[in-house]
């Protein structure tokens, strides 16, 4: 195997010399998965049910998962050949322009710091669900301490704090699968049911009762749920060998993802009709989960799947946390934001740079006193398409950089991990998250979220020019 030793490439793995290489191939599997599995999954996995139906909502994931494979592939060879804690900003910079390296950092940098308050907040709505008699914003503060302490100890801190909160919402998935096909084979007692319910449900009203255009409309959804996955390609900056354990990694956390979310909409589609999947209850008991467990007699079935949902979000806080301090560490680095973000302690944690990240969230906390729905739907709508585009950024750098590596006279097998099937893999992810992106002008409710995305990049352009084109 041949490793790079070109200029351009030894100035960027430099940039991550003062953080820790501290993670194993164990630390980014569960971060990835906890980035993924979330209230997406818990929550909003049922909406898509009631949206596509049974069959359409397997289609719609299965689909999302390649989606996320192709791109995850592409990531895998830059993250390798340059691992970077600046990552996809970072290939965009060197493959695409800076210009768009610096507008596709800033992107994710809001994604994840215009989330963290609605995660402390929705966390703290929960707990006040069991505590009604203490304010919200004590929980909000208590969660914020517990996620900023995790983030300032150290990095080997902050990825076994993931480790352990992600394993929570794995086992919590391990076991609804493995008890809901125990009930659709009646193996359980099932509520309603005198024989084994088996897959009557999937097709019960068609193969697809809300027609093939839900499918797609609701592949933002869909995405957005796999979205956490590219954190493999954050923390290789920061992860030892990342050669070998990046491309294990993602490969792992795809394959369990695929069989955790497939697995998931094939038990509740199975057990629930589909029109009820997607109730518009309120609070935790509208999950499917909850509905599906009540009905097997799992005692305490809200309460377990209220605590579930709370480390979901605590781990996404995590996670986000992480991610934005260190988008925000390399635009410093790269002479793009003042010096003073990108000063680390003795830890190796960019810690300037973690406590304005965590500031930057405090917008978010006010989605609790201030038209609540208005305020999440959209951020969401923000955050998912903000997602999408840092995915199609990321297929566009690998494409481009293999085109540069093979005008060099080398070969896929000089490259040390090399997405197979290119151009291919590249191409094909780029055009569906394209799709994916152009299905939210067709959303009355993310429109406006759109229209804001859109203006946000055109406005990070025209800074970067402005500013920093005449100096790079």
């Amino acid at each position: 195997m041949q490793t790079s030793h070109n200029t351009e490439d030894s100035v960027s793995q430099d940039s991550s010399a003062p953080l820790k290489r501290a993670m194993s191939t164990r630390h980014l599997v569960m971060i990835s998965l906890g980035g993924a599995i979330g209230t997406g999954l818990f929550l909003g996995s049922g909406e898509v049910i009631a949206q596509t139906g049974p069959v359409g909502a397997i289609i719609s994931y299965i689909l999302g998962g390649v989606i996320a494979y192709m791109v995850m592939l592409c990531l895998g060879e830059l993250a390798v050949h340059m691992p970077v804690s600046g990552s996809f900003g970072a290939y965009a910079r060197q493959y695409i322009g800076p210009g768009t390296g610096y507008t596709i950092t800033w992107l994710y940098w809001l994604t994840w710091a215009a989330t963290l308050g609605t995660e402390f907040t929705a966390a703290a709505l929960l707990m006040q669900e069991w505590f009604p008699h203490i304010s919200v914003w004590i929980w909000t503060i208590i969660f914020a301490a517990f996620v900023f302490a995790m983030n300032m100890s150290s990095t080997r801190w902050f990825a076994e704090s993931e480790f352990w909160l992600a394993l929570v919402k794995v086992v919590t998935v391990i076991a609804f699968i493995l008890l809901g096909l125990l009930a659709i084979t009646g193996v359980l007692s099932y509520q309603d049911y005198e024989s084994a319910p088996l897959f009557s449900n999937l097709t019960a009203q068609g193969w697809f009762p809300e027609g093939l255009f839900p499918i797609f409309a609701t592949m933002l959804i869909v995405n957005f749920a796999f979205s956490g996955t590219e954190l493999i390609g954050v923390a290789a900056g920061e992860t030892q060998d990342p050669a070998k354990n990046v491309p294990k990694a993602i490969n792992t956390a795809i394959w369990r993802l695929l069989i955790f979310f497939v697995g998931t909409i094939v038990v509740i589609s199975a057990l629930l009709p589909h029109q009820m999947a997607g109730l518009d209850a309120e609070g935790v008991s509208s999950s499917p989960f909850v509905t599906v467990f009540d009905h097997i007699g799992i005692p305490y079935a809200e309460d377990i799947i209220r605590f579930v949902i709370i480390t979901a979000l605590l781990s996404a806080a995590n996670s986000g946390l992480f991610a934005a301090s260190r988008m925000m560490w390399s635009l410093s680095y790269q002479k793009q934001l003042p010096a003073i973000f990108s000063r680390v302690n003795t830890r190796g944690i960019p810690y300037v740079a973690v406590i304005v990240t965590m500031l930057g969230g405090l917008p978010g906390l006010l989605s609790e006193k201030f038209a609540p729905e208005t305020i999440f739907k959209n951020l969401l709508g923000i955050a998912a398409f903000t997602m999408v585009v840092v995915w199609m950024s990321i297929c566009l750098s690998q494409f481009n950089f293999r085109r540069q590596w093979y005008k060099q006279g080398k070969t896929a097998k000089d490259l040390e991990f090399a997405a197979p099937l290119f151009p291919v893999v590249p191409v094909l992810g780029f055009l569906f998250c394209l799709i994916t992106c152009i299905s939210m002008v067709f959303d009355p409710e993310m429109l406006p979220g759109f229209i804001g995305c859109l203006i946000f990049i055109a406005g990070c352009y025209i800074s970067y020019y402005l500013l920093y084109h005449k100096k790079s």
